[in-house]
């Protein structure tokens, strides 16, 4: 079992260092990309409020396929350049969406989020896939969460590559 010293606090910087640490701890000498999203996906779930959804899409044959995620069920396959997902992939930019609905070719996946953050995972200068999270609150995310989750993907990109 994992116990985390996760700080029960608003100020999202020292939250995200406090996840940054735990997901390191979590999959340092993991080789297994799938147990790593799995792991991430749950930590995320567990500790940042107000989401509806967490996970990750995989870059395969050039279409995100779905991975371990928290949450509804969830579209299996989206094409590079649709929707959030696909536009984080396609541009291999963080995506940070206040309103899903004003999202020109937004994919709703599950009809109760209103925001949604995406990172793309970039290893090596090749795209892996993308995080993406989902809240049923508008503008629900801010910079602080988009950085803090480029810091979480940047650690975890290397470890999803080990086989």
């Amino acid at each position: 079992m994992h116990e985390f010293a996760i700080a029960d606090t608003d100020d999202k910087a020292v939250l995200y260092a406090d996840l940054l640490s735990a997901l390191d701890g979590l999959t340092a000498g993991e080789p297994d990309p799938v147990a790593n999203m799995a792991n991430a996906a749950a930590l995320l779930w567990e500790y940042l409020p107000d989401i509806n959804w967490a996970g990750f899409y995989r870059l395969i044959d050039g279409e995100l396929v779905l991975g371990p995620f928290q949450g509804k069920v969830a579209c299996i396959r989206i094409a590079s350049g649709e929707g959030v997902c696909g536009a984080a992939a396609a541009t291999r930019e963080t995506q940070l969406v206040d309103d899903v609905d004003a999202f020109p070719g937004h994919i709703p996946c599950d009809g109760a989020s209103a925001s949604e953050l995406v990172v793309p995972i970039m290893v090596n200068g090749v795209l892996f896939g993308v995080l993406d999270i989902d809240s049923p609150s508008k503008a629900r995310f801010d910079q602080i969460d988009a950085r803090g989750c480029e810091k979480l993907v940047a650690l975890l990109g290397p470890r999803l590559m080990r086989r």
